[in-house]
């Protein structure tokens, strides 16, 4: 009997988990797919897919073998993929009580979290207002005679005299020197060069697994994460002595952030909101912005027609102005069909890859149920077919044009 009751003891939690308690709560039905080994999941099969420049195909042939959503292990998250326009609808529609702004570990531990992807609600609002007045019409027109040097300096030192250049690795140089401009104000030097090498460092852990073990890509991004960061607090504190010395607060975008107040005119931005936004337009603008650019190159360089309308409009611009003045907003205003040009590249080839999102709640999409705490990943390029129109150049080598002439500049 003692032996019987014993065993009844044994046995009746495991009936309970089994029997009683999925009948209380059902199963989930979760998407297709598998989430694979933990905390690597499809992550490594992802990456090799990323450089070798077949992440395309490697989503596509995702989509094509589980439909419109499958599941799968991202960056150590349990994740699932979505596309096409019912997707795309789900995930830019729906509200904050759903889903939030959400980013990878390993851009979050790279990048920190007072980010504007990581807020939400009300800070988000707050943080966002702030850094949208930097790019206030009113302000921006500050700023176009800056890049306009920039650019003529890059022309001269990269271009000029040039039988051939590989444009991608260009753009990001011409792209991070106007940042560098712009959001700082950090001239050319040993300064700038050392920021470029903590920077490029940085970049090379975004896209990796979370693990900080040493000799991995993302401890290196980290280290040069910690450097990057120290670097822009000594020019915040060099930037709140210049504001105090009656310096103007729109001459770059720390002292932007750093002159706005709120209602007890206290500073809006905290030093950590104004780091961790600065980072995150660091990266974000300098890989969008160059392979937009290196992509209307491409067009130029194999549209005659497109070429030459771009040119007889910039010719009529240089016409109208003295020789040697920098450009203006009224001389940008005028670029009409320069601009239908850069918005169609835009249209047809967007230079985001994607984005994640994640779940605040159970949600159920497509017959399947995505469980709270997951993250959503979707993909700009993924057309309801699963496939884009244009593949994206080769990260790290760009694209190699030959320069005919010089009007092409």
């Amino acid at each position: 009997m003692d032996i019987l009751f014993l065993l009844s003891l044994f046995l009746f939690p495991i009936f309970y988990l089994l029997v009683i308690r999925r009948r209380r709560l059902p199963l989930k039905r979760l998407p297709p797919g598998s989430l694979g080994i933990p905390v690597i999941g499809q992550s490594l099969g992802f990456f090799w897919a990323m450089r070798a420049n077949t992440a395309e195909k490697w989503i596509a042939d995702r989509a094509k073998r589980y439909g419109p959503i499958s599941k799968m292990s991202l960056f150590g998250k349990p994740t699932v993929f979505i596309h096409g326009q019912a997707a795309n609808k789900l995930v830019f529609t729906s509200d904050d009580s759903k889903m939030s702004n959400h980013q990878t570990e390993s851009m979050k531990r790279i990048l920190g979290d007072r980010s504007l992807v990581e807020l939400s609600g009300e800070e988000h609002m707050r943080v966002r207002k702030a850094l949208v007045s930097f790019l206030k019409p009113d302000s921006l027109k500050n700023y176009v005679g800056k890049m306009d040097e920039e650019i003529r300096l890059h022309l001269l030192m990269h271009w000029q005299g040039k039988q051939k250049v590989t444009v991608l690795p260009l753009m990001k140089t011409l792209t991070f020197n106007i940042i560098c401009s712009l959001l700082f104000g950090l001239e050319r030097g040993a300064r700038r060069d050392s920021f470029v090498q903590y920077f490029q460092q940085m970049m090379g852990g975004m896209w990796s697994v979370p693990v900080n073990l040493p000799f991995t890509r993302f401890n290196r991004s980290l280290k040069a994460s910690a450097e990057v960061q120290r670097m822009l607090k000594q020019l915040i504190i060099e930037k709140r002595i210049e504001l105090e010395n009656g310096a103007s607060s729109h001459q770059d975008l720390i002292t932007c952030l750093l002159s706005i107040r709120g209602e007890d005119n206290q500073e809006l931005m905290s030093e950590d909101e104004i780091i961790h936004n600065i980072m995150l337009i660091m990266v974000a603008g300098h890989d969008t912005s160059s392979i937009l650019i290196t992509f209307i190159i491409r067009i130029l360089a194999n549209d005659p027609s497109i070429h030459a309308a771009v040119l007889t409009e910039q010719e009529e611009i240089k016409k109208s102005k003295p020789s040697g003045e920098l450009l203006t907003w009224e001389d940008l205003a005028k670029m009409k069909y320069t601009w239908r040009v850069a918005m169609e590249t835009l249209r047809t080839v967007p230079p985001v890859f994607g984005g994640f999102r994640k779940t605040l709640e159970d949600i159920n999409y497509e017959g399947y149920i995505v469980p709270k705490g997951w993250q959503f990943t979707w993909q700009l390029y993924c057309n309801d077919n699963g496939y884009r129109r244009d593949p994206m150049p080769v990260p790290n080598q760009g694209l190699p044009i030959q320069i005919v002439s010089k009007e092409v500049l």
